[in-house]
C-alpha cells in the first residue's frame, strides 16, 4: 500500500502560480512512475504530466506544456507540480497517482491516488 497526500492547492488569480506537493508513505516510492491528474466538474479525469522513477523523463499534455513542471524528490518521497501562468480553465481538483501498468495517459493504469487538492483560478 502507498498512501498519497496532496497539498498546495488554493485560490489564485489568473496569471498566478501555485506549487502542488504529493507526499507518499508506505511502500517505497522511488520505483514508480508518478503522474498528476485533474478533474473539473462534469469532466473526465485528465492526465497532465508524468515523471519516471529518476526524474530524468517527463511528459506533459499540450494544455499545460510550458506552464507546468513536474518533479520529484525520492529522498523526501514527494512529487511536485509547479504551475505557472494559471488560467481559469485550470480550475479543478488535482490528484497525484502511482502508475501500475499500461498506458501512462489513462487513469485506469494508476492504482494509488491521493484525496485531491482544489485549485481555483479566478479571472
Amino acid at each position: 500500500q502507498v498512501q498519497l497526500v496532496e497539498s498546495g492547492g488554493g485560490l489564485v488569480q489568473a496569471g498566478g502560480s501555485l506549487r502542488l506537493s504529493c507526499a507518499a508513505s508506505g511502500r517505497p516510492f522511488s520505483p514508480y512512475f508518478m503522474a498528476w491528474f485533474r478533474q473539473a466538474p462534469g469532466k473526465e479525469r485528465e492526465m497532465l504530466a508524468n515523471i519516471n522513477w529518476s526524474g530524468s523523463n517527463t511528459y506533459y499534455v499540450d494544455s499545460v506544456k510550458g506552464r507546468f513542471t513536474i518533479s520529484r524528490d525520492n529522498a523526501k518521497n514527494t512529487v511536485y507540480l509547479q504551475m505557472n501562468s494559471l488560467k481559469p480553465e485550470d480550475t479543478a481538483v488535482y490528484y497525484c497517482a502511482t502508475h501500475r501498468s499500461g498506458s501512462l495517459n489513462k487513469a485506469s493504469s494508476y492504482d494509488y491516488w491521493g484525496q485531491g487538492t482544489q485549485v481555483t483560478v479566478s479571472s
